[in-house]
């Protein structure tokens, strides 16, 4: 009989906040692998989006920054559908807004947004940004998230309301405003306009936003029913370790990769 283990997770496990049996983030040869890599979940990503109804017409961008030159950032081209966008499609912008690889414009929030949060948050490897109809709703009546389940205690003192509208965010200055705004915060929730979340890669960001969203919805339903009753402090903290966790979210995509390049193999046309 092999010797019982006084371990009581194992060695791939020990810095797993949750203790849940998750897997690492994959390691590359090359810079080029990697590129491969986050266009692929970028595509599935703006797919899954679009197959939960995410899109409004023109609106709507994911990005994640270049893994060999943090100036550059990949995105969803101006112009194509959430439904339709295949590796083939996605775009490389630089901080000027050059378009430096594709043969798609880009949307100018796109860049007035995404290239200032990838410029002065440098840990937002991954932005999401969507005018949903929840954090939509949530917004109009001036509201964050609370914690009044655990899934939202995940943004537990980790999401600000940015309540200036200074219309359309095709300007820099208001890019940048709303980049400093959002600080090192996980979400922000634009009055008047929608919601975005940034992460530690593409895979964070995106989890973020469809949990974010999900939440919005549960609170605005049970306003709706009654009066809700939030978590204490202490409650809120718990959870958030918990649902809060970056592995967590990370590997929550996974199981969305899964779902959608299943379903719709052709996002991975290059």
């Amino acid at each position: 009989m092999p010797e019982e283990s006084t371990n009581t997770l194992p060695a791939h496990l020990a810095d797993t906040a949750t203790g849940l049996p998750i897997p690492g983030p994959p390691e590359f040869a090359s810079a080029e692998e990697e590129r491969r890599h986050r266009k692929q979940r970028l595509a599935a990503a703006i797919r899954l989006f679009g197959k939960y109804g995410f899109g409004e017409g023109i609106s709507g961008h994911i990005s994640v920054r270049d893994p060999e030159d943090p100036g550059l950032f990949w995105v969803n081209p101006f112009g194509v559908s959430f439904k339709r966008v295949r590796v083939a499609d996605l775009i490389c912008v630089d901080s000027d807004g050059v378009v430096r690889s594709g043969r798609h414009p880009v949307n100018p929030s796109a860049f007035a947004i995404h290239a200032q949060i990838h410029q002065l948050c440098p840990d937002a490897e991954g932005i999401a940004h969507g005018h949903t109809a929840y954090s939509r709703a949530l917004g109009a009546l001036g509201q964050l998230l609370q914690p009044v389940d655990q899934e939202s205690a995940a943004f537990h003192d980790n999401q600000v309301l940015y309540d200036e509208y200074d219309g359309p965010a095709i300007s820099i200055d208001q890019g940048r405003d709303i980049a400093q705004r959002l600080g090192d915060r996980t979400a922000l929730l634009l009055r008047h306009h929608g919601l975005i979340t940034v992460g530690a890669s593409l895979e964070e960001a995106v989890h973020w936003f469809f949990t974010f969203e999900s939440c919005a919805r549960v609170q605005l339903l049970a306003a709706a029913a009654g009066t809700p009753r939030p978590m204490t402090e202490k409650q809120a903290l718990l959870a958030r370790d918990g649902f809060g966790d970056a592995q967590l979210a990370w590997f929550s995509f996974q199981l969305m990769w899964d779902e959608i390049v299943h379903e719709q193999p052709d996002l991975l046309d290059e």
